[in-house]
């Protein structure tokens, strides 16, 4: 071994690695930490028990895609030692062995060089570790972890190159778990993704067939193809199957959509058409003054009117305004035309109630024609006046019918007191009976005793009946 130029050397068969180099920055602990055993005598170390690595679930490996590994700092004198003539020994199981010269300062810096050499090692186990524990590719770790452990028995490093081992070993042992870990988890997160696209197609076939909803369907629609594109791992074949089933679902809802909204065109041009013939009859309706007829035909075409449907907007709009123009010039001018008859019929009214009280002096007792005469004149002028309000004619028609019972009753009770029908039927009576007590006369004289009693006895029926009759006319 020699000094040149103060650079160390190692010996044959070590790797040269980027932190070679003496002044490479290595970050330094507040206080360096303690190793797990200092060495024994006679070369044979021992060693600290190795790190338990196992896989980690797969979410973890989703959330930590790159673990953060601190860099690890060890005390190399626990492990090895510089000579004064700076070769530099590392202790193994097996005793000491060279590792490297040290001719670029005194064996304390030697051996902190060699010592953070080792923990430049150490610190990618920790992050192979960390790595398949993250589960990250557990092949390329081991490959990794095996192409450390055998460049070890060579590598110019002092620190627990032993207890490396072991975790390299670990970590080997633990790919092959992990790596089945990592392909579980990937056949469980295929087939999860599979089923969610499955439903996802599932979805976009229902809503082209049955949504009519046009504009939230087109939306869900778009929505699925932004949560398909962020849905990965699924087999390619499958991946492809299902998304021909999106594609033709979507399809099938866009000629559906666009068939509707072609067919709504129809409807509305045919709606157009057909409420601007409904304006033109309006528009001769306008100035009928006809005010019940046309009002009524003024409501079947506003019935016509909705049952046409929508026309496109701005033109269904301008045909409202113009129907309802004219509409509204026919209903100004009924309106004119009612107030003015209202106030002819309250007009009416008036007169009406004042012909009542000149007429209510009519009075039967004082004169029965007299009075019959004065009712008709009453009746002609109240005729001659003409309507009255709707709210007014129950009350003036009431005291008008007063009037008239009044005189009715009175020529009712006359015609019953000399109805000559009853007269006659009376005075038949009486002749019954006159003839009876004429019959009864003749059997006394002739000596009939019994022929006269019975003619008698008809003779009072007869007179009573025709006494009940002329009793019925009087009191008529």
């Amino acid at each position: 071994m020699s000094e040149s130029n103060g650079t160390a050397k190692a010996t044959p068969g070590s790797a040269p690695r980027p932190s070679d180099s003496p002044k490479a920055a290595v970050p330094k602990p507040s206080a360096a930490p303690k190793p797990a055993a200092t060495p024994k005598p006679g070369g044979s170390a021992a060693h600290p028990k190795p790190h338990a690595v196992k896989p980690a679930p797969g979410p973890a490996a989703q959330q930590h895609p790159h673990p953060v590994v601190v860099p690890t700092v060890s005390d190399p004198s626990a492990w090895g030692r510089v000579d004064d003539d700076g070769t530099a020994w590392v202790k193994t199981a097996e005793g000491e062995r060279i590792v490297g010269s040290w001719q670029a300062g005194d064996a304390a810096e030697g051996l902190a060089h060699f010592g953070r050499r080792f923990d430049d090692l150490a610190t990618e186990v920790a992050l192979l570790e960390a790595r398949l524990a993250a589960g990250a590719d557990a092949r390329k770790t081991k490959a990794a972890a095996v192409a450390i452990a055998e460049s070890l028995p060579t590598a110019a490093v002092i620190g627990d190159v032993e207890g490396l081992a072991r975790r390299l070993q670990a970590i080997a042992e633990h790919s092959e778990e992990a790596a089945a870990h990592a392909k579980e988890e990937k056949e469980k997160a295929r087939h999860e993704h599979t089923e969610r696209k499955e439903a996802l197609c599932a979805e976009a076939e229902k809503i082209a067939t049955e949504s009519t909803q046009w504009k939230a369907a087109g939306d869900r629609l778009r929505q699925i193809l932004d949560e398909w594109k962020s849905i990965r791992g699924v087999d390619r074949k499958v991946d492809d199957a299902l998304w021909k089933r999106y594609s033709k679902a979507r399809e099938a809802f866009n000629r559906r959509r666009g068939a509707h909204f072609a067919e709504l065109d129809r409807e509305r041009a045919a709606a157009k058409s057909r409420k601007e013939e409904l304006c033109v009859r309006a528009e001769e309706l306008s100035g009928s003054t006809d005010w019940v007829g046309t009002a009524g035909v003024f409501r079947d075409l506003l019935a016509e009117w909705k049952a046409a449907g929508r026309a496109p907007r701005e033109a269904d709009e301008a045909l409202w305004r113009r129907f309802k123009s004219a509409q509204d010039v026919f209903f100004a001018a009924r309106n004119a035309a009612v107030s003015e008859r209202d106030a002819e019929f309250e007009h009416n009214a008036a007169a009406k109630e004042e012909l009542l009280r000149a007429y209510e002096h009519i009075d039967p007792a004082t004169g029965l024609d007299a009075a019959r005469a004065a009712l008709r004149e009453l009746q002609d002028k109240w005729d001659t006046i003409g309507k009255v309000p709707r709210e007014r004619i129950q009350e003036l028609e009431g005291k008008l019918r007063t009037i008239e019972k009044r005189v009715r009753d009175a020529v009712d009770a006359q015609w019953r007191r000399t109805d000559p029908e009853a007269m006659a039927r009376a005075a038949q009576f009486r002749e019954r009976v006159a003839q009876f007590e004429e019959q009864a006369a003749k059997a006394t004289a002739a000596g009939n005793k019994r022929d006269a009693e019975k003619a008698l006895e008809q003779a009072k029926q007869w007179r009573e009946w025709a006494e009940a009759a002329e009793g019925a006319v009087s009191n008529r």
